[in-house]
């Protein structure tokens, strides 16, 4: 290809990737003037694990900043599977017929996966995390947060475990079109492992190692279950082709 052949694919893609963004913008924009109308169902369902703790504003713009956290957390929650599919999208052209089908295939999982880090955030993490922080050195002083910290923890910490879930799908997508290796899975065990406890070290805003394990053993889990995904999609891969 010439160089100016070059220069034009390579507007051509800079041309789709910015029309690409700017829908994805749109979508979470909306998404996030449907969740400001229910932000107060949103905040309390976030507080809900803090279980009745008083929580404090202290600055006088202190709630609007957390309300409008608040929706676009939530507006990019509803809009992960969209935003998942335009960044499948964009990349399609470099993709075969096949591995087009492999894509379309495993969409519902990315989203299903992302929402089950979520709720194992919500249901299993935040409550553990938030009863260590707030009680932890309560017989010298009691602690009322600010509801700006408590959320920006609890929707870290819901963000990074959503997307640490997708794990297995990509491992097994990347698999099934002969990109990833089962066998380097499988030797890079040991490391995987250490990976989980420094990922569980910053996603955690917590000392405690039992809230760290929390995260660090289903890591492992999922890096297993990814092993042996991959694993089943590398034996299938000759068949099917």
């Amino acid at each position: 290809m010439s160089g100016e052949g070059k220069r034009l694919s390579m507007l051509g893609h800079i041309g789709e990737l910015r029309k690409r963004l700017i829908r994805s913008l749109v979508v979470v924009g909306v998404a996030a003037i449907v969740c400001f109308i229910f932000r107060e169902q949103i905040i309390n369902l976030l507080i809900a694990p803090a279980q009745g703790i008083q929580l404090q504003a202290i600055e006088m713009t202190e709630m609007l900043g957390t309300i409008m956290r608040v929706s676009l957390f939530a507006a990019i929650i509803l809009a992960m599977p969209y935003l998942t599919y335009e960044v499948i999208m964009f990349v399609s052209p470099a993709l075969t017929r096949r591995e087009k089908m492999y894509v379309y295939l495993i969409l519902p999982w990315i989203a299903l996966m992302f929402i089950g880090g979520v709720l194992f955030s919500y249901y299993v993490l935040v409550p553990n995390v938030t009863k260590f922080l707030l009680t932890f050195g309560s017989d010298i002083a009691p602690t009322v947060p600010r509801i700006k910290d408590y959320i920006n923890v609890v929707t870290r910490m819901m963000l990074a475990v959503g997307l640490v879930f997708e794990m297995p799908v990509v491992t097994t997508f990347l698999a099934r079109i002969g990109v990833l290796k089962y066998h380097w899975l499988a030797r890079k065990r040991r490391e995987a492992i250490i990976v989980s406890f420094i990922l569980a070290a910053l996603i955690t805003p917590t000392i405690d190692p039992i809230n760290q394990a929390l995260v660090a053993v289903p890591l492992v889990v999922l890096y297993e279950m990814s092993i042996w995904l991959a694993r089943l999609a590398q034996k299938r891969r000759p068949a099917a082709e």
